[in-house]
């Protein structure tokens, strides 16, 4: 009886141990899941930055399939001296305009970046020249970034221009 009582108090902590070994390889998976889907900031900045290098760059190369893919389905872009667009449709057809350009010159100073997971705002400066004669234009942007697809897209675009308007 005592051999049976020994064989049973054994089997029963084996199994106390397996499950404790296994709720804590269950919570390490669990707190290395929820490790990846902390939101940083910073983390996103960097991402937000080489998406605004991408973006830029794809205007001097004339690269419409990468700028149309950096919007989410739900965009809106807000030009300058223009309604909303509201539509994937005239999102691409004002990519291809602008490409259309000939932009020599396109880059993007981010002044300020902040937000959370669902949404994050860059606001900074931008400076372009395009056409034959390197026209210049400098102003400002705003732009609201939204993961999509687990990738940060732009939901919202927004810049106008700082050089005073030529009157002749």
């Amino acid at each position: 009886m005592k051999q049976i009582s020994k064989i049973l108090l054994a089997i029963i902590l084996a199994g106390f141990l397996t499950t404790a070994c296994n709720n804590n390889t269950a919570a390490a998976k669990k707190s290395d899941t929820e490790t990846a889907d902390v939101f940083d900031i910073n983390e996103v900045k960097k991402i937000i930055q080489d998406n605004n290098n991408a973006f830029m760059n794809a205007h001097i190369t004339r690269d419409t399939a990468t700028l149309n893919g950096m919007f989410t389905r739900d965009a809106r872009v807000f030009p300058p001296n223009s309604e909303v667009i509201k539509d994937q449709a005239t999102i691409k057809a004002i990519n291809m305009e602008w490409v259309n350009y000939d932009i020599k010159e396109a880059r993007e100073e981010s002044t300020a970046t902040y937000g959370n997971e669902d949404y994050v705002i860059d606001e900074g400066t931008y400076y372009m020249s395009f056409g034959a004669d390197y026209i210049v234009d400098k102003g400002k942007y705003m732009n609201v970034w939204k993961k999509e697809d687990g990738k940060w897209k732009m939901f919202r675009n927004m810049w106008n221009t700082s050089l005073p308007a030529k009157t002749e």
